[in-house]
């Protein structure tokens, strides 16, 4: 039974991993790739290191994976914050978008 979780883990986490790396290189602009990355990345990483402590079940692997999890919620957001107004003072062009005819209507809704 373990084996099964963990293998599921580890094909959502590399799926989003995979993700988060299709993000990066498709996406236009710099503040869009930074909230692919950071929020498909952290959540690719945290199952890979979940489907780590299921597999290993001791209690030092369970809490280094616990605790690297922690770390990545806590600097994935502090990092693209700060990625993003680098980014925003520096100048970079961001995406230039246009609303189509008629789709003001459809927001107003």
């Amino acid at each position: 039974m373990a084996e099964i979780i963990m293998a599921i883990l580890v094909l959502l986490g590399g799926f989003f991993c995979f993700v988060a790396g299709l993000g990066v290189l498709r996406l236009p602009d710099v503040l869009i790739r930074m909230h692919a990355s950071t929020k498909a990345g952290t959540l690719g990483s945290g199952l890979i290191l979940s489907a780590v402590a299921v597999y290993f079940a001791d209690t030092a692997t369970i809490t280094r994976a616990v605790v690297a999890i922690l770390f990545l919620l806590v600097t994935a957001p502090v990092a693209a914050h700060m990625i993003g107004r680098a980014a925003f003072k520096v100048g970079v062009p961001l995406w230039k978008t246009r609303i189509e005819p008629g789709a003001k209507e459809n927001l107003d809704r």
